[in-house]
């Protein structure tokens, strides 16, 4: 990623925890916007969008995306009565029962689905956008849910309100974790990197106090009395399925997405023909691109002062057949559809191809209830946790989070754990 959401406070936070205020940086002003591909034709992404749902109808009317029985259907949103609160639904499912299908097909489903670089279909709402489930449940209408949250942004944190929606470093988030690894560093921590383990193993110690031996490649153990798996969930499955099967199952069920990205350097001089950030391409318009950005228009210190810096974005879910060919011929087609959506046919100064293989967890349909049945059989293994993309946001804050939860809970468990040894020692002590 390039960026992170700055609505959701840990990415934030954690920046400041490492000095690194000073170098967060905003999207540029100068040309804050974004287009959608539709009938082959870029349109303008309407404004007014807060976490990617419309809250100005307006827009819609001008970006010429929808005709006027979608607009109607889109307006009506706020008398369609809210679903049940129980049971899951799919992405699409909701986002068309709300604003109808052209908006889903036209707008929504390029924007939220290729978040996930899923299918809009299989994804969870629950899941995936749990904000939108709640809006819907406590006001009756996402606009209406979206107006309120609008009042409410005025109380946000003053460093919070001065941020764009996306925010990133001024020489790019491998800082975030370069500061992160020095910190830790520092504090002591022993960091081995590819040192891979091939299986983990449990044994009781002191007074039934689990014991996790971790066997490494080249045949060292590794003793710990606990143990955070922030690995793939296909990773953690086979470390885990010789403990219990039932976890290594359910893990198996978390399916994943590869993609690829494409960075390709132009003369500057083309970017008098280009406006906005970026586009997103619809499904429904059958390309191999899923997204583009226009990467140093979007933010300052990206590319060279004659340079523009495009990424470009293919693959994920029923996409995956393009990520097959090699690299030169993935760039030709990314070449030819950036030709024919923008007119583009200049030979790029730069490429640089990068293949995420199994790299986007997808959350379909029924995620939550299998997250609680995997909590469920790994709880009986104290100071053992699972953390990361798989399980409760794919985003960098999302994972910051998560990851301090994980360490909390490794606290809770190892603190629980010693005050079950004393009472079982103060039981056995003679007199």
């Amino acid at each position: 990623p390039d960026s992170f959401l700055s609505q959701k406070q840990a990415g934030l936070d954690l920046c400041v925890k490492l000095g690194l205020t000073d170098q967060l940086v905003n999207t540029n002003e100068t040309g804050k916007k974004a287009s959608v591909l539709y009938g082959g034709r870029l349109h303008d992404l309407p404004e007014g969008l807060l976490s990617f749902v419309p809250k100005q109808l307006g827009s819609f009317f001008r970006s010429g995306l929808l005709t006027w029985t979608g607009l109607a259907r889109m307006g009506l949103e706020i008398a369609v009565p809210a679903g049940p609160s129980t049971g899951d639904e799919s992405l699409a499912a909701f986002l068309r029962r709300r604003f109808g299908v052209q908006a889903f097909e036209r707008v929504l489903e390029p924007l939220m689905a290729g978040i996930y670089a899923g299918d809009a279909e299989q994804m969870s709402l629950r899941a995936t956008f749990p904000r939108f489930f709640e809006l819907e449940q406590q006001h009756g209408s996402i606009v209406r849910g979206m107006m309120a949250a609008k009042k409410a942004a005025a109380s946000v944190s003053t460093d919070q309100a001065r941020r764009t929606m996306f925010v990133s470093l001024k020489n790019g988030l491998g800082d975030l974790v370069t500061a992160l690894t020095s910190r830790l560093t520092q504090q002591g921590v022993d960091l081995r990197v590819g040192a891979r383990v091939e299986a983990l193993r449990v044994r009781s110690h002191e007074l039934g106090r689990w014991m996790y031996d971790l066997i490494l490649q080249d045949g060292s153990a590794l003793s710990a009395d606990g143990v955070v798996l922030a690995t793939p969930a296909y990773v953690s499955a086979d470390l885990l399925r010789p403990l219990t099967p039932i976890a290594g199952g359910l893990l198996d069920m978390i399916s994943y997405a590869s993609t690829a990205t494409i960075a390709m350097a132009f003369p500057r001089t083309l970017a008098s023909a280009i406006e906005g950030f970026g586009f997103i391409v619809p499904r429904r318009e059958q390309r191999h691109l899923i997204a583009a950005t226009w990467t140093s228009l979007k933010w300052p210190y990206r590319a060279p002062a004659d340079q523009l810096l495009a990424r470009c974005y293919v693959g994920g879910v029923g996409r995956e057949d393009i990520l097959q060919l090699d690299d030169d011929a993935l760039t030709e087609k990314v070449r030819e559809e950036l030709a024919a959506i923008c007119g583009i046919r200049v030979e790029p100064n730069y490429v640089e191809v990068n293949r995420w293989r199994k790299a986007m967890p997808q959350y379909t349909l029924g995620h939550l209830d299998r997250l609680a049945q995997l909590e469920a059989a790994v709880s009986r293994y104290p100071g053992l946790v699972l953390t990361g993309a798989a399980y409760r946001g794919v985003g960098i804050p999302d994972c910051i989070r998560d990851g301090f939860l994980a360490s909390e809970r490794i606290v809770q468990d190892l603190i629980g754990e010693t005050s079950a040894m004393r009472r079982s020692v103060a039981r056995t002590a003679p007199g």
